[in-house]
């Protein structure tokens, strides 16, 4: 079963455009991992300091190779945290078709 993120950010007055480079780097480095079902990254065309990421991985060890990767740590932990003012992650999981 996947395992499903759903991160809303909230930029600092006047980070929002270094928080958007960096999840411009995360998509395609993210997309490509071997767990990694979907990561897309948006920015508000109303408030473009909010910025909404859907995550999914194929498993909770997918998400735990994300977290540990040399783009994580410098792009997310080592970048885009710093400047935000407030960070949300909502875990979901998916349903299942019934017969």
């Amino acid at each position: 079963m996947g395992y499903v993120l759903a991160v809303t950010w909230v930029a600092k007055p006047g980070e929002e455009e270094a928080v958007a480079e960096a999840l411009r780097k995360m998509v395609p480095l993210t997309q490509a991992e071997p767990g990694c079902v979907h990561y897309y990254a948006h920015q508000s065309a109303d408030d473009p300091r909010r910025f909404f990421l859907f995550e999914e991985y194929v498993d909770e060890d997918g998400l735990q190779a994300h977290a540990e990767s040399e783009h994580f740590k410098r792009y997310v932990a080592g970048e885009a945290l710093q400047r935000l003012e407030s960070r949300e992650r909502l875990h979901y999981v998916p349903l299942q078709p019934t017969a």
